[in-house]
């Protein structure tokens, strides 16, 4: 199966904001948010056009990849999220595509690293670390296993290590999310066992040793 990549257009704004809503919803919690992030990061100062990209299946829109600014202490970094898959065409290789073509973009771009909140087993396979390897901890500084660091060059997070901060666009507000939902047509909101795994590896976290 062939998907082509582009750069998302105005055009398609409700259209990634719907595929969102459907790769997310009931993933990590009942209902979910993301298509309401995704609403809210096209218009924030953190926001990065250039690596907002979508993958397409003739007309349709499969998936998506936003990317913003981050930081680890005064360092900037970048993040990317949400990176959304419509569930129809989940582990077809559209969210690996998505992830390699924007992170060798983001490498041309001299950027300096990025940083996630994600599975694992899953961003290992693009060469995603633990944080507690660089010694890169939670805002609340804490080492997570959800918290990953990718270097986009050798040695670039040399002598770097603190709290990381991602951009304030992701504390959502869960009132207007529930309203701007409100938009879309309706859904069930359920617990499922992906909500369960997701807790699992939200509540890996450890207290770093004292300096």
């Amino acid at each position: 199966m062939r998907f082509e990549l582009r750069r998302e257009t105005q055009a398609d704004y409700r259209a990634v904001e719907e595929l969102t809503r459907e790769a997310f919803w009931n993933l990590h919690t009942p209902g979910c948010t993301e298509h309401y992030l995704v609403n809210l990061l096209r218009a924030h100062p953190d926001f990065l056009p250039e690596l907002d990209w979508i993958a397409t299946r003739g007309a349709e829109i499969v998936g998506s990849v936003f990317y913003s600014r981050s930081r680890i202490g005064e360092v900037e970094t970048i993040t990317f999220g949400p990176l959304s898959v419509h569930p129809a065409y989940q582990k077809r290789g559209v969210g690996t595509l998505l992830v390699r073509h924007t992170l060798q973009l983001a490498r041309e771009m001299g950027h300096r690293a990025v940083v996630i909140y994600g599975n694992p087993a899953y961003y290992s396979r693009f060469g995603f670390l633990p944080g507690q390897e660089f010694d890169i901890r939670t805002e609340d500084g804490m080492y997570a296993a959800a918290l990953q660091v990718l270097e986009l060059y050798p040695g670039a997070l040399s002598g770097v290590s603190g709290r990381f901060v991602e951009s304030e666009v992701f504390t959502v507000d869960e009132r207007a999310a529930e309203a701007f939902d409100k938009g879309f047509s309706r859904k069930e909101k359920k617990i499922t066992p992906t909500q369960l795994e997701f807790q699992k590896i939200a509540g890996m976290r450890t207290k770093p040793p004292k300096d």
